[in-house]
């Protein structure tokens, strides 16, 4: 189980300026709905949100990440996709931090359904290139995930801390109470993340072209939206399986007939 201890946050990497920041989770995991992973970049005392989450959580991830630093120095959020548990609290985080938003361009026009009126603060990621440069010398780079769950997804390495926030890729849902938040044994996370990855990614095509780009970046970690963080032989295990499964489409014969 996750140790309470870590229920407030707990720092993935940390160079002195440079820190990759776990930021907790509920405390009683709210029984019934999908435990969601949200995450801090700290820059030379600037900050980034990755998918911070749907409104019932806003307060909970405002606590966790002023314990690390002040939300007017927040200046960027980045959303892998659409999905609410994802972004649907994005006008509260517009109402309390100077971020500026950053999304796929497919779903901007999305956006006004969460409140947002107006879009000064929003950016396609498309619009920006392949990343981003940091204070500190650091690059976040934008990982193109389509199809995998969402037909305009992106994932987002950072390349100083060798670790790949993932979104919805790599996924799992533990029982309640056996939530995990490091996943060292490949095999014993299976069970929990192969229902998911086979109805969810759209197909074998996009699954091992996507696995073959990221296993080139050769992260540490790869740290997805839900469940617990791959982490060394662990998240070289991941890729290789996701690179050879059979999903989505591939499957449309045997859900048919379900």
């Amino acid at each position: 189980m996750i140790d309470r201890g870590d229920l407030n946050g707990k720092i993935l990497f940390d160079d002195g300026e440079h820190q990759f920041i776990w930021l907790g989770a509920d405390s009683d995991f709210r029984r019934g709905v999908v435990q969601t992973m949200q995450y801090l970049i700290v820059d030379k005392g600037r900050g980034w949100l990755l998918d911070p989450g749907g409104v019932h959580l806003f307060s909970r991830v405002v606590a966790s990440a002023s314990r690390y630093i002040p939300m007017d120095r927040i200046e960027g959020i980045f959303f892998s996709h659409q999905d609410p548990d994802v972004s649907s609290g994005i006008a509260l985080w517009l109402g309390v931090t100077p971020a500026k938003i950053y999304i796929s361009e497919l779903w901007l026009r999305f956006l006004p359904h969460f409140g947002i009126v107006d879009g000064s603060r929003v950016t396609s990621i498309e619009g920006l290139g392949k990343g981003l440069g940091l204070g500190s010398g650091a690059r976040l780079s934008f990982v193109p995930s389509h199809f995998m769950h969402s037909p305009g997804a992106f994932s987002l390495y950072d390349e100083r801390a060798k670790i790949l926030f993932s979104g919805d890729i790599g996924a799992a849902v533990f029982p309640d109470g056996q939530e995990e938040l490091f996943i060292d044994d490949f095999r014993a996370a299976l069970p929990h993340l192969e229902g998911f990855h086979k109805r969810f990614i759209a197909s074998n095509v996009v699954a091992k072209r996507w696995s073959e780009i990221v296993g080139r970046l050769e992260p540490a970690m790869i740290a997805p939206q839900h469940g617990g963080v791959y982490r060394g032989q662990a998240a070289k295990d991941f890729l290789s399986w996701l690179s050879g499964l059979r999903c989505g489409v591939d499957l449309v014969d045997e859900l048919y007939k379900s």
